[in-house]
């Protein structure tokens, strides 16, 4: 098992940015890859970018191309999410999530660990 803890949501006026960090405890050595969700009110959960675990190749959802960026620190089994230029569309709850197996993951279920989800908001 994997646990995830989710920080750094907030509320944040259009065209801010926020940073969400993920750390991950427990059987850390079977990530291969980890990643970041977002779900709105009423909507699908959906992918918004991953990261290879050993060879730090990224992978971003087209809508946010530009504006968010995914790093790692394996030293501190941490993931993070720097998003900029945020829009009122980008409001949701962020997870994330690790991928065990499947390479460019970007569908929820090809991934097996969740964290308990952080609420962003951004205001207009």
């Amino acid at each position: 098992q994997v646990q995830l803890v989710e920080s750094g949501g907030g509320l944040v006026q259009a065209g801010g940015s926020l940073r969400l960090s993920c750390a991950a405890s427990g059987r850390t050595g079977s990530i291969y890859a980890m990643g970041w969700f977002r779900q709105a009110p009423g909507k699908e959960r959906e992918f918004v970018a991953g990261i290879n675990w050993s060879n730090s190749n990224t992978y971003i959802e087209a809508s946010v191309k530009g504006r968010f960026t995914i790093s790692r620190d394996n030293a501190k089994n941490t993931v993070y999410l720097q998003m900029n230029s945020l829009k009122p569309e980008d409001t949701a709850i962020y997870y994330c999530a690790v991928d065990k197996e499947f390479p460019f993951a970007t569908m929820f279920y090809e991934y097996h660990y969740w964290g308990q989800g952080t609420q962003v908001t951004v205001s207009s």
